[in-house]
């Protein structure tokens, strides 16, 4: 009963979408808009930095605060990391309510992370900067990094059935970039240094489509023509 009763407290918590809620607010459906995709980087391209920056903390929040509840509720239950962690991943990435197409699982992964251990947090986040910095492209930092995580939780744990459940989060991450992958290898995956240069990134992004990329229309009011 324990590993439902945290798969239950990680999914419905992880459900809550900070992204989802602020562009509610913002008079909008964020499924609808920008990259359609509910988590704090559309946020950033649609509301700016700064709520992007607001949606991500609070991704992380959640995922941290699911687990501390399920360890507080169930002391004894050795899986209660792993399973609340990755029932709250998945509750971010298959919301019931958005019809299962939420986020991406980052920042929660992120929340994840540092509950375990935040030097580890750190230590990966400085890694995965350097990645995202090299490649100019954000998505292999969740690839990477839930790859990386799951196969560290097993080493240093030695508790190998938890690091199998973790990784049951890792896959669904995977699949959730596997477009991006396609993207990059067609070129029409947006860079990561359009964060600073996005004039130069979208003339880039109409060269290889032929058009502006319909992600960044609404926000830019962009149209075929331009």
């Amino acid at each position: 009963m324990n590993f439902i009763y945290c798969s239950l407290i990680g999914y419905f918590i992880g459900t809550i979408s900070p992204s989802y809620i602020i562009a509610k607010i913002k008079g909008m459906d964020i499924k609808k808009k920008g990259s359609g995709n509910a988590g704090a980087s559309n946020v950033l391209i649609l509301f700016g930095k700064m709520l992007g920056v607001i949606c991500a903390v609070l991704d992380i929040a959640k995922a941290y605060l699911s687990i501390l509840l399920a360890e507080h509720l169930f002391p004894d239950f050795i899986h209660a990391f792993a399973v609340t962690g990755c029932a709250c991943i998945i509750g971010h990435i298959f919301p019931f309510y958005m019809k299962f197409k939420g986020g991406k699982g980052l920042a929660c992964l992120g929340g994840v992370i540092l509950k375990f251990d935040a030097k580890i947090f750190f230590i990966i986040l400085g890694v995965e900067m350097l990645i995202a910095l090299i490649t100019d492209y954000i998505c292999f930092v969740p690839i990477t990094a839930s790859v990386a995580f799951s196969i560290m939780y097993g080493v240093i744990t030695n508790n190998s059935l938890g690091s199998t459940i973790l990784w049951i989060s890792t896959v669904a991450i995977l699949l959730k970039h596997v477009e991006n992958i396609h993207r990059i290898k067609k070129g029409t995956e947006a860079h990561l240094s359009y964060l600073w240069k996005p004039a130069a990134e979208l003339e880039r992004l109409k060269e290889s489509t032929g058009a502006a990329p319909t992600v960044f229309n609404d926000h830019f009011n962009l149209d075929d023509d331009e």
